[in-house]
């Protein structure tokens, strides 16, 4: 398994100290900072956009990985490059054109993720896969935090993990597999166990109190599975 990293979604953080929770969140033990971008349209909630990236960048020293609920993705997902983001994600069903999408988040200096809905099949991989950095599986349907997860999830990251080692093993690429919604300690050792190796934790890290605390338990959880 990969180096176990956790990713803290801002989502759930307090928005009017973002920079605080940002740094605070960073100094506990983050490995990245989730962005989730919704528009309102894709899904049913508005978040934030480039601008609210481009602010926070100064206050953090790990990649800033951006979630796009938007459609259409790719007028964003240039925006997002640059503003800062490390890493952009996007829903194969919000893009005309998957593989140009993907080509013009690499042109952008970033890292290029697929994202998968609780009923959206792999499928989607199966002709871009090679090109990818990232795959994101929800395991809550996407709009809202706080969401418990769903154990369907489980077997869906077994399978995008078989699909990763197999192009890994073929062509040396080094792809993640993220999870993202209701994660915790709980249950995070079962989602490791599942393939993942990225973990999105939301309101279990900001509405726990000690971040530091939480984030090593996530971590220690994940790692020993």
């Amino acid at each position: 398994m990969k180096t176990c990293q956790i990713a803290p979604s801002i989502l759930s953080a307090d928005f009017s100290r973002l920079g605080d929770e940002a740094r605070a969140v960073i100094a506990g033990g983050a490995d990245l900072i989730h962005f989730d971008v919704m528009d309102n349209h894709y899904v049913p909630n508005l978040t934030i956009g480039p601008m609210v990236c481009e602010a926070l960048k100064p206050h953090v020293s790990v990649p800033i990985d951006v979630h796009l609920m938007v459609r259409p993705v790719d007028r964003l997902a240039s925006d997002f490059a640059k503003a800062g983001a490390a890493i952009i994600s996007f829903h194969p069903e919000a893009s005309d054109h998957i593989d140009r999408t993907i080509a013009l988040i690499h042109d952008g200096g970033c890292k290029a993720g697929l994202v998968f809905n609780p009923a959206t099949p792999l499928v989607w991989l199966d002709h871009v896969l090679d090109k990818l950095d990232l795959v994101l599986i929800m395991s809550v349907n996407p709009g809202f935090g706080g969401q418990s997860f769903i154990p369907e999830a489980l077997n869906k990251l077994a399978l995008a993990r078989s699909r990763i080692d197999a192009i890994t093993a073929r062509t040396g690429r080094e792809i993640r597999l993220e999870v993202d919604g209701g994660v915790k300690v709980d249950n995070i050792a079962s989602i490791a166990k599942a393939g993942a190796d990225t973990f999105v934790a939301g309101s279990a890290i900001f509405g726990g109190g000690d971040y530091k605390k939480i984030i090593a338990a996530l971590r220690a959880a994940a790692t020993g599975a």
